[in-house]
């Protein structure tokens, strides 16, 4: 808990999220704003920080369920062809902490119906909205920051009349347009907005880690063109009014990234998850 922002139930936080789709465009309800009310009671301030606790386990959330037969270059360990991510909807500490599971399809017989739900949740942005998964596979180049200067400055020049073709600004039209495709994307390259580049040995062999799987806030931004646009172009989401497209209704940050590294030599050796 942050001791300032009341953790929410999940029931709750859906049906804020429904109000607020439905009410899109118009005016809202008295009944609607009382539900919101009831959900989020005005605060007044100076806020006096509070602490709350649960008895028992937490229940960690689905965040993705990836199989190798929908996206051919997960590369799992031998025997495994299904991919889940979990996550602790708190912040651990600024980002959710996610737990991965590598498993065989063939082996998950016990499915339940109504799967646990933690008793709250601290951000609404940690409480990801079902979507069916429509894999698309794409090309993308390192971030900027990973190339020498020498290619720095070619991409630079290279990048001008590009740019002013599309309006753009020549120096950032490379990673808006070519590299880091925004969005939820398995494997790629990293994108280093808020850090530099550092390198992520295995904490288990030394091996240098990839990225596995990136959680994004948006699908697209308004500075990327049009060139990661989903095809074809997708509505609003859960949050209409909000910069970009959010169909999952995850929020990491301010509108950053959450990348998993993994051990190209042995996926199941421990992950990092580094937000940028």
């Amino acid at each position: 808990m942050d001791g300032i922002n009341p953790a929410q139930s999940p029931a709750d936080l859906r049906l804020e999220r429904r109000i607020f789709a439905a009410s899109h465009g118009r005016e809202m309800t008295p009944e609607e704003r009382e539900t919101l009310a009831r959900i989020r009671p005005p605060q007044t301030y100076p806020v006096r920080p509070a602490v709350q606790s649960y008895d028992g386990p937490v229940a960690m959330l689905p965040v993705a369920q990836l199989y190798v037969r929908d996206v051919p270059d997960l590369s799992p360990p031998e025997g495994k062809d299904l991919l889940q991510v979990l996550w602790c909807p708190f912040d651990h500490p600024i980002m959710p902490r996610t737990l991965l599971f590598w498993r065989s399809a063939a082996a998950v017989t016990d499915i339940l119906d109504t799967p646990p739900e933690p008793p709250a949740v601290q951000f609404d942005g940690y409480l990801p909205e079902p979507c069916v998964l429509e894999p698309e596979q794409i090309t993308e180049y390192p971030d900027h920051l990973e190339l020498s200067p020498e290619l720095q400055g070619q991409l630079k020049q290279w990048s001008v009349p590009q740019a002013a073709a599309e309006g753009m600004d020549p120096d950032t039209y490379y990673d808006c347009v070519l590299s880091n495709a925004p969005g939820w994307k398995v494997g790629g390259w990293p994108a280093w907005n808020s850090t530099d580049p550092s390198p992520q040995p295995c904490s288990e062999c030394g091996t240098g880690m990839e990225v596995l799987m990136t959680v994004a806030t948006f699908e697209e931004g308004d500075d990327a063109g049009n060139s990661w646009s989903p095809y074809p172009h997708p509505g609003a989401g859960p949050y209409p009014g909000h910069r970009g497209y959010n169909a999952t209704g995850v929020q990491i940050g301010s509108g950053y990234r959450q990348h998993l590294f993994v051990c190209p030599a042995e996926p199941e050796h421990p992950h990092i998850a580094l937000m940028t």
